[in-house]
């Protein structure tokens, strides 16, 4: 059912109408079974296993891309997006929304819709251990698709690979469930900061 969409940008949508966007990862029925005595094939979205019998809709979506930006015009996309969907929304000042984190060795990664950016997150080192995931912002119009959560997926594969053993975000307080659907857990109590209350949480990569 799933072979064609192996290692594709899906959407799928589950008979719960749960939105889940990203690469695809196609397990059979047979290791389905074995690993978690299910007899029906499978598709790993973001670290989401979905079994075939829960999918309601899946289709390619080549035209959403996820970037690592590295180049002005990508930088630029991130910018855009968190002015739109943050400062604007938030009436938050560009001096608060762009701080001192904001810089040359800051990584980003930016999701495009037909090359127009439509998500965000940037991305830091705390220290050794632990890289710190912020500023995750999806365009209103964009979100409830699961785009976010394909972002902080992004975000988490990218610091694996620079050999960091923990993820570190800064939840306001209203998002800490859906951080905690993907493995975070608090680590302090929630702090009034200048614009939100944010609790810390961590994940063990």
């Amino acid at each position: 059912m799933f072979e064609k969409y192996d290692g594709k940008m899906v959407r799928i949508r589950d008979r719960w109408g749960k939105m889940f966007t990203g690469i695809a990862d196609v397990e059979g029925a047979d290791y389905v079974y074995h690993e978690y005595g299910v007899d029906d094939e499978g598709i790993f979205v973001n670290g989401c296993l979905i079994y075939a019998g829960c999918v309601e809709m899946i289709e390619e979506a080549a035209e959403i891309a996820v970037i690592r930006a590295t180049e002005t015009w990508q930088r630029a996309g991130a910018y855009y997006v968190r002015i739109q969907a943050m400062a604007k929304k938030h009436q938050i000042t560009l001096r608060q929304e762009f701080d001192e984190h904001d810089g040359p060795d800051t990584m980003y990664i930016v999701v495009t819709d037909k090359d127009f950016p439509i998500a965000t997150a940037r991305m830091y080192p705390l220290d050794d251990e632990r890289m710190m995931i912020g500023r995750v912002v999806v365009l209103p119009e964009y979100r409830h698709r699961g785009i976010g959560t394909m972002v902080v997926s992004e975000c988490e594969d990218w610091a694996e690979e620079l050999r960091y053993g923990k993820t570190v975000v800064e939840s306001r307080d209203n998002k800490v469930a859906f951080y905690e659907l993907m493995g975070y857990e608090a680590c302090g109590e929630a702090v009034k900061g200048e614009t939100f209350c944010c609790v810390r949480m961590e994940k063990v990569l």
